[in-house]
């Protein structure tokens, strides 16, 4: 393992607050656009060939698009844009300069952990495209959120992986991808630091094939909670969860409860926490799974339907089980249910004992992926023709940010967008002169009612048949 690098002796002490932060990400922004700028093609060179054509060249490769070279000089190029921000002379912060990362951290010498030894790894190996993505998290208290990120952006800059972490007081969560190499070292980093060694072990983290590809750039940051319930974590806290069920023992309670539902008889609600597109595409048997569009409405969906709870069993889900953690907190706070209990692991760590088990469909996934399979059921359908269908694609209309289920049959015809709506924007704004289009809320998510109502009468039954 090696530290990084403390401040030189002797050199001038480092901003704090938000001027220094300013400056940082002023000097970062500046080198980046030097590196850019150095990469570009001669206008001569490019028409030469008659056209506009590549514009800049990097690794040997071409780039035709602005977006393009930005990308690759972000996930490729770290090191080297934060080693030019420092030898300009301003305030990077430590984590910055080591792995030419910068956002919403605070860089500090304590964040000096220390970050794997990659000299023994080949660099193709650590940067092969045939990977992994992980996913973790960890409730804890962390003392020092904004030094936790700045630690983990160095370390994922480090190990050239992209994806989210998100840090906070009560914790961190992760998805990261790259390669095994990559992944591996990863691992051991979280396991050796002091915050997670006597909480964390191997078997937390959930690992799908996939890759740095999966995501598009690398994003940590500091936020006030781990996964966004809108909840202040004081207020509901992981402390008060549920009880944990391992795959195995849940799998005996879904087993139990089909078997009682299927006479009208249960006393029991299995419940989907997760989002109504993530549900759509892949759920247990006989689950609940709410018509919420975000998790940060779970709260106000239990609040709205206490009497579907009163004096229930309920067997929590979802797909790593952090929303599990503090959904079944709050849950519990109502004090209408007679017991709560949730899936440790998710449905990632149910489908690597049971994937054929009463989990159907495919799983979601936060990333370029959308989804990953573990059996072959499908049971969605393309939005315009019914055709079973479960494969995600974004919206083709530029302002839109939502998901849709078309199978290639319409979309070869052109049905590409997620509502007539906007499709029709998408036909208006193709006509126009190309220019950037601010994303704004889809028409169809506007009418989409925030929080359903269930009918109490109903709920058993119906759920029994899925």
């Amino acid at each position: 393992m090696v530290p990084l690098e403390a401040p030189a002796a002797g050199s001038a002490a480092p901003l704090d607050g938000a001027a220094a932060r300013k400056q940082r990400a002023l000097a970062r922004r500046k080198a980046f656009s030097l590196f850019v700028k150095a990469k570009e093609v001669p206008v001569a060179a490019r028409c030469a060939a008659g056209g506009e054509g590549v514009r800049w060249r990097c690794c040997r490769q071409g780039f035709e698009e602005l977006s393009g070279i930005h990308r690759h000089v972000a996930l490729q190029h770290g090191g080297d844009v934060g080693q030019r921000a420092a030898a300009e002379g301003s305030p990077v912060d430590p984590a910055g300069s080591a792995d030419g990362t910068q956002g919403r951290c605070r860089g500090a010498p304590e964040v000096a952990w220390a970050l794997p030894d990659t000299s023994r790894v080949g660099h193709d190996d650590l940067t092969s495209k045939v990977g992994e993505v992980l996913l973790y998290y960890c409730y804890c208290e962390v003392k020092d959120p904004e030094e936790l990120c700045a630690w983990q952006k160095a370390l994922c800059q480090h190990l050239h992986l992209t994806g989210k972490v998100r840090v906070a007081s009560e914790g961190i969560n992760g998805t990261v991808g790259g390669s095994k190499a990559a992944t591996n070292l990863y691992i051991e980093a979280v396991l050796s630091h002091p915050l997670f060694k006597d909480i964390l072990c191997q078997e937390d983290f959930k690992s799908s094939a996939g890759g740095a590809h999966c995501f598009t750039d690398l994003r940590v940051g500091v936020f006030k909670e781990i996964v966004p319930m809108g909840i202040d974590p004081k207020i509901v806290s992981y402390k008060e969860t549920g009880i944990h069920l391992s795959p195995q023992e849940f799998h005996k309670e879904v087993e139990h409860y089909l078997s009682q539902a299927s006479l009208g008889q249960s006393d029991t609600i299995l419940l989907d926490c997760r989002n109504f597109y993530e549900s759509k595409i892949g759920h247990f048997q006989g689950c609940l799974a709410p018509d919420i569009r975000k998790f940060s409405y779970f709260p106000s969906y239990v609040d709205e339907n206490l009497k579907l709870f009163k004096d229930k069993r309920v067997l929590m889900y979802c797909t790593g089980g952090i929303r599990c953690e503090r959904g079944s907190a709050y849950l519990r706070s109502k004090a209408v249910c007679r017991e709560v209990y949730q899936l440790k692991g998710g449905i990632h760590k149910y489908l690597e004992e049971f994937p054929d088990g009463f989990y159907r469909g495919k799983l979601f996934v936060f990333d370029d992926r959308y989804a990953i399979c573990s059996n072959e059921d499908i049971i969605s359908a393309c939005r315009y023709c019914g055709a079973l269908w479960d494969q995600y694609k974004l919206c083709s209309s530029q302002h839109c940010r939502q998901l849709v289920l078309a199978c290639p049959s319409c979309r070869n015809k052109g049905l590409t967008a997620c509502c007539p709506v906007c499709q029709e924007k998408e036909l208006k704004l193709t006509s126009r002169a190309s220019r950037q289009i601010p994303k704004e809320e889809c028409d169809c998510t506007r009418r989409r009612l925030r929080v359903p109502i269930e009918d109490v009468s109903q709920t058993t039954l119906v759920a029994g048949k899925n």
